[in-house]
């Protein structure tokens, strides 16, 4: 690393391959990886496309979202991968993909460079209803904010939105989520190197180090703001995988991340939930026909005249599973005009005037089964 001998980096292995396993529906899994061209193309950089002409046949990929990213209502995937392009696999509609990350623009960075990919998340933080990509780099790189812009392609906003200013962060963990339930997704970084005594040659790098807090400014750019989002983010750790969820049912969403070799870390968002400006509402998907799990339900939330959208999603991060509710922060709206679900088979299904500040249950072809209303916070806390 850099000159310093270090153990051996992912280019001094061969690549793997990446695997899909279908589902068929009786407890058994059936291995399509060859059959739905997961496998295609065999290496990453796919030859022509690497400036790393050396570079091992294969991939290393880190983390893997099925998201539908183009809005075709068929969930495609994005790969996170290290030391190579990173792939994202376009859903033919008949069982099989096709890899497009270098022309969908989400492959390298800005400067058309292989990155140190590690963790990634989906979820849509300019408000135009298509899902964007975070990803995780290695230290003294930035980290990646690719916008999507059209049904097959992305635009590097790293450096504009305001997020490539930090380059000592090594990225495991990552989040779109609305910590401060004003309708906007921020970002959340968990941090943390691989080599235990990197401090030791590099002084600017940590093997523990803090999480990172982008606030979302509503403009397509964002703010650091870690240094004021409390000791939980502030203190040093070697974190590697982080999930977000409401676990104490208050409204505002937490985080657990899971450290390398060291307890892991429970954050309380202790956001004042009762506040006027900082209203919500959440929407919990139950598939009957579809999945159980609602698993690429797309819900669109409707209020004060704006509209978001989110996706029940199966892995994120790294190594990471958000809670199933999906989360929508309202601001100062008291009331949601519209909400629509459009489940896995295709089939949608809409709700209006529904009341803020409550979980809602929605079952597939039933409609909303229940409604539970946020405890009262307790006047004080431990």
């Amino acid at each position: 690393m850099n000159g310093r001998a270090t153990f051996c980096g992912p280019r001094g292995f061969n690549g793997g391959t990446n695997l899909l396993y279908r589902n068929r529906g009786d407890g058994t899994f059936e291995n399509v990886t060859q059959k739905a061209g997961i496998a295609k193309p065999e290496t990453a950089a796919s030859a022509e496309f690497s400036y790393q002409k050396w570079q091992p046949r294969g991939t290393y990929g880190f983390a893997a979202i099925s998201a539908d990213f183009d809005n075709d209502g068929w969930p495609d995937i994005y790969v996170a991968c290290d030391s190579a392009p990173s792939l994202l696999y376009r859903n033919n509609h008949d069982g099989t993909f096709r890899e497009s990350g270098v022309e969908a623009g989400c492959a390298f960075n800005e400067d058309g460079r292989e990155q140190g990919g590690m963790g990634a998340a989906a979820g849509d933080y300019d408000g135009d209803g298509r899902l964007d990509i975070v990803k995780t780099n290695f230290s003294d790189d930035t980290i990646s904010l690719y916008r999507n812009i059209a049904a097959d392609q992305f635009e590097d906003t790293t450096a504009r939105s305001g997020v490539g200013a930090n380059t000592r962060f090594l990225g495991w963990g990552a989040a779109f989520a609305d910590l401060d339930n004003d309708g906007w997704k921020d970002i959340l970084l968990a941090n943390g190197h691989i080599y235990p005594d990197v401090n030791k040659w590099f002084p600017h790098l940590h093997y523990q180090d803090r999480k990172v807090v982008y606030r979302n400014l509503r403009n397509g750019k964002f703010s650091e703001i870690s240094d004021q989002s409390g000791p939980g983010i502030t203190e040093a750790r070697s974190a590697r995988g982080c999930a977000i969820g409401d676990f104490d049912n208050d409204g505002d969403l937490d985080v657990v991340v899971n450290n390398l070799n060291d307890v892991p870390s429970l954050l309380r968002n202790d956001l004042k939930a009762d506040a006027a400006d900082a209203s919500w509402i959440k929407v919990k998907c139950i598939g009957t026909t579809s999945n159980r799990s609602a698993i690429g339900a797309r819900v669109r939330v409707t209020a004060g005249g704006r509209t978001q959208v989110d996706e029940v999603q199966s892995g994120s991060s790294y190594l990471s599973q958000n809670e199933l509710r999906l989360h929508f922060g309202l601001g100062g709206q008291t009331a949601v005009e519209r909400l629509e679900v459009r489940w896995p088979t295709g089939k949608s299904e809409v709700f209006e005037k529904l009341q803020s500040r409550r979980s809602y249950t929605i079952t597939e072809g039933r409609g909303i089964q229940s409604t539970e209303l946020r405890p009262a916070k307790p006047a004080s806390r431990p």
